[in-house]
């Protein structure tokens, strides 16, 4: 077995009124929220069903589930908390992460330093090691009509010596 592996993570949630817009743990002014059984951070569920992907453990549906009330609301950070600590005990670490939101509005990008900032510790990385894109969709689709978020992400994680 070598030493790095790779995973690629994705969500996607309904953008409504009344719920908060919360991407990689930084709650976000707008008239529209994520709705979702947890916080509903698109950013935060990609990059770990990613590191969940590359240590080939299941999804966060499976870790995670919507039935069990101890998920509700739960916030993004201490998911990917959770995460880390169940990489750790598989004898993993992560050595980088890759990401992408795609959302026509807000435009994110002076929230951009504070996601990485939460999520490089999050992880217990340094802040080059974590990447936070933005992108729209060209008003094209459900994304591009803001009637909802995605993410992606990938994850290069490394089995500890």
């Amino acid at each position: 077995m070598t030493n790095f592996r790779i995973g690629i993570g994705y969500d996607v949630h309904k953008l409504v009124p009344h719920r908060k817009l919360i991407i990689g743990g930084v709650t976000i002014p707008h008239k529209l929220g994520s709705l979702g059984f947890s916080d509903a951070d698109v950013l935060m569920h990609a990059i770990a069903d990613a590191m969940l992907g590359a240590a080939a453990l299941g999804d966060i549906g499976i870790h995670f589930p919507g039935t069990k009330s101890e998920n509700k609301d739960l916030p993004g950070p201490k998911l990917l908390s959770d995460v880390v600590k169940l990489l750790d005990s598989n004898n993993y670490r992560v050595i980088n992460i890759d990401s992408n939101v795609i959302l026509q509005s807000p435009h994110i990008a002076n929230y951009i330093p504070e996601m990485r900032k939460i999520i490089s510790e999050t992880l217990k990385i340094e802040l080059q090691q974590v990447s936070v894109k933005a992108t729209t969709t060209d008003k094209l689709g459900f994304i591009g009509k803001e009637e909802g978020i995605a993410a992606e992400a990938i994850a290069m994680i490394e089995r500890k010596s």
